[in-house]
């Protein structure tokens, strides 16, 4: 049986306490002959072992080896993997993929002893209250859901490196806008502010001069200067910068997944559900970190400043064709407003489009850029009216809400010789959705469709038209006066009494 260090070290102190070998022998689980010997020469296990010096099989690459190291010397960055590959081709049948690991230890042995100089990191003292870090991290392996469909991917991580206090919010990209929100939601939780902000080089907070060089851009160097915080940014492509923050993602991500195992499900009702939940998880993790941070609290400002909403504000110009263009995306509107100029209040999830101070949309806010977004209901009258220009308008795919809408369309297409006609009867189907609702259109389609019939605008009609209300016959009973006749009656007979 092989003698640990522990045990050893409980066998001495045993020893010490009452001098008894067999009991202390027993006691630490080890042989009495063994422990007179370890008693006898006063050393641990781990002391007594002695280097290997021999190898247990013959090295492969020893007869390749300078050659080896004349390739490492000339270019250092050149990886084990590749050159053991190269190796390989350059000789055939002499070595096995089995051996890559050994040559990937040797390969390193010898950058160890014989490799250039590596970069030094040289850990930093954090000073409490002086910064936040924040930088965005995806969270799409946790695999949460809201009402079936993906949760937003990513989270904007807030972290105080001397008390490693943290917030996040949700977001979908990495936006001014998610900056925005993430930064304010943390300092106005706290209540107070640090000195400086530091952020990575992402889009939100700076931007390419083309020299190389990235600088803060205006829109965030005015959130800075509303919160009254220093922006500070790491060095390009140097992520470590950030490490508080970045070290934490994983640990976070950890927290998230056991919360989400001892809750039993992934599944949530909605955005503030699962925000509600986020922040139940924050404050627990946020409970063991309160004395540091109340050495933080002790030295930051107070938040003394007010909010700022959560959107930025466009002017734009309704189009002909009834739609808007915001942050080089397309989007629909009602065709009452074209030739108008709206306000569109973009959120980091969503449009609110505005005229005359009162809300007219609210829709999802699309990603990336040459995106369009139509909603059939803005526009099918006039489609309806000039049916021509279905056939090759831009954005005819946005006009099938859904696939039955869309096998619809192909039936009446098979149906009609004339694709005139065919497109005339879809825009039909369509503007009964649009005047009632989608989902009892969309029944009645499935429904057509299943029994081989063509669904044209009359019979859906007919399905989805509200039956006439039936009136009951009912007798009107005549009522029977005689009781108060003979009430009246016998009144009278007892006045004369």
């Amino acid at each position: 049986m092989v003698v640990t260090d522990a045990q050893v070290r409980k066998l001495m102190d045993e020893l010490s306490r009452h001098g008894k070998k067999e009991l202390a022998a027993i006691r630490s689980g080890i042989d009495p002959k063994t422990a007179r010997q370890y008693r006898r020469e006063g050393k641990l296990p781990s002391e007594k072992r002695r280097p290997r010096t021999w190898q247990t099989r013959e090295d492969p690459f020893t007869e390749i080896w300078d050659e080896v190291a004349s390739r490492l010397s000339e270019a250092p960055e050149l990886e084990a993997k590749a050159l053991f590959e190269h190796l390989c081709e350059q000789h055939p049948d002499r070595f096995e993929e089995g051996q890559l690991r050994t040559f990937q230890r040797r390969v390193r042995q010898w950058r160890a002893l014989h490799g250039p100089d590596r970069e030094v990191f040289f850990g930093q003292e954090h000073r409490p209250g002086e910064a936040m870090q924040t930088d965005f991290t995806h969270i799409t392996e946790l695999q949460i859901t809201l009402a079936g469909e993906a949760a937003p991917p990513m989270l904007c991580h807030c972290v105080l490196p001397y008390s490693n206090w943290a917030w996040a919010t949700l977001c979908h990209s990495e936006s001014l806008l998610a900056l925005r929100r993430g930064v304010q939601e943390a300092l106005f939780r706290l209540g107070r502010r640090p000195k400086v902000h530091q952020t990575d080089n992402s889009t939100a907070a700076t931007h390419n001069l083309g020299s190389g060089k990235r600088a803060f851009n205006d829109e965030y160097m005015a959130l800075m200067r509303h919160l009254g915080l220093e922006p500070r940014t790491i060095a390009i492509g140097q992520k470590h910068q950030n490490g508080d923050v970045e070290a934490i993602h994983g640990s976070l991500k950890r927290r998230l997944e056991q919360h989400l195992l001892l809750r039993g499900s992934r599944e949530f009702a909605s955005v503030e559900a699962l925000e509600v939940w986020l922040a139940d998880v924050f404050d627990r993790a946020n409970r063991g970190r309160q004395k540091r941070l109340s050495e933080e609290m002790t030295v930051m400002r107070p938040m003394d400043v007010s909010r700022l909403p959560e959107f930025v504000e466009d002017r734009v110009q309704v189009s002909r064709s009834s739609t808007i263009r915001v942050r080089r995306n397309v989007y629909s509107v009602p065709s009452r407003l074209i030739g108008e100029q709206v306000r569109v209040r973009v959120y980091e999830d969503r449009l609110e489009v505005l005229f005359a101070g009162k809300p007219q949309l609210v829709v999802e806010r699309l990603r990336g850029r040459h995106g369009h977004r139509i909603d059939y209901r803005h526009i099918i009258r006039s489609l309806v009216r000039k049916p021509g220009a279905f056939a090759r308008y831009r954005y005819r795919e946005d006009l099938f809400p859904s696939l039955s809408f869309r096998r619809a369309y192909d039936a009446l297409t098979d149906a009609f010789a004339s694709d005139r006609r065919a497109d005339l009867e879809y825009l039909r189907v369509l503007l009964l959705a649009a005047s009632g609702l989608e989902s009892d259109v969309e029944t009645a389609l499935v429904a057509l469709l299943d029994r081989g019939e063509v669904p044209s605008s009359d019979v859906v009609r007919t399905m989805v038209a509200p039956s006439e209300p039936q009136v009951p016959d009912m007798p009107v009973p005549q009522p029977d006066l005689s009781g108060y006749d003979d009430l009246l009656g016998a009144t009278v007979r007892e006045g004369v009494r």
